[in-house]
């Protein structure tokens, strides 16, 4: 496999090699599909990690023998798996992770809830003590989301930063690419910059994806004030319709994910790619595509 084991991030030098991406007109179909089976077999950094079947959604508990299967899935191609929350079952996740010998970037999911809030940063802290957790992420998109103000987003990711001290468990914040350049005291707090990087919900066109995922980066790179730096999200529905000059669909997700894991590899960015598997509960909040952002697709089989 061509991950790293035991590496998350790099430490030092940002030069980038811009990598171009392969022409679709060049492959056929079944060619485009084996280059796009043999990247994922060749080994990911990392991926994320989706819980629920069809019937399931946010709010169910989930047992740990589902999650454990799941995880056994990925085991063999990503070296990494980034969970999204502490509590109702997501607390399994890293746990599981570790047992199969695979590392962990574990996040408390944050909210305009205050009891949730609490029960997910304690759960963290314990997770992370318990010596489950590589990297903690504090939060994913809540600025984005205006669930919290700024100062309350601090708080909470000084109050994980201190339970850990002593600990070498790098803590961060999860948000799209922009949101460190407006709020710099976001950087100054945490130990390691976590984007997500989605040209597609920026209406890219698949032929210019890649070169605008380098600059969504280079943006990044320019707020870290030298931090190390993890691609915490990215990806291509493969179908369910499109935002302006995006479309989703299945040769425009396999090149999207060739394109990215070859780019990566390259400058030895780390990266969970999202996601593993499909997930129905997400037509509501996403639209359509919501429910194809998978490699694997609802049943746990390979797309492709």
């Amino acid at each position: 496999m061509s991950y790293r084991e035991g590496y998350y991030f790099k430490k030092d030098g940002y030069s980038q090699i811009a990598t171009q991406g392969i022409d679709l007109s060049k492959y056929s179909l079944e060619e485009l599909k084996a280059l796009w089976r043999k990247t994922l077999e060749d080994g990911i950094h990392g991926i994320c990690f989706s819980m629920y079947e069809d019937g399931q959604r946010p709010g169910d508990d989930i047992s740990m023998e589902q999650v454990e299967r799941r995880v056994k899935i990925l085991k063999p191609y990503a070296g990494a798996i980034r969970s999204f929350s502490c509590i109702e079952g997501n607390e399994f996740v890293p746990i599981a992770a570790k047992k199969h010998g695979m590392n962990t970037l574990v996040g408390a999911w944050l909210g305009d809830d205050k009891e949730d809030n609490e029960r997910e940063i304690e759960g963290l802290i314990a997770l992370a003590k318990a010596g489950h957790v590589d990297v903690a992420a504090v939060g994913n998109e809540v600025l984005y989301r205006n669930d919290l103000t700024l100062d309350e987003l601090i708080g909470y990711i000084r109050r994980v930063k201190e339970a850990l001290a002593g600990l070498d468990i790098p803590v961060g914040y999860v948000d799209a690419y922009y949101e460190f350049s407006r709020h710099p005291i976001i950087v100054e707090n945490t130990d390691v910059v976590l984007a997500n990087l989605y040209p597609y919900w920026e209406g890219c066109p698949i032929e210019y994806a890649l070169g605008h995922m380098q600059a969504m980066y280079g943006q990044v790179v320019d707020a870290a004030q030298g931090k190390p730096i993890i691609i915490t999200e990215t990806g291509w529905p493969s179908q369910g319709g499109g935002l302006r000059g995006a479309i989703a669909g299945g040769e425009a997700a396999m090149k999207y994910f060739i394109d990215t894991i070859n780019w990566t590899n390259a400058n030895d960015i780390p990266i969970y790619y999202f996601s593993s598997f499909d997930e129905s509960w997400k037509v509501g909040p996403e639209g359509e595509v919501g429910a194809y952002w998978g490699l694997w697709d609802k049943h746990e089989n390979l797309k492709f």
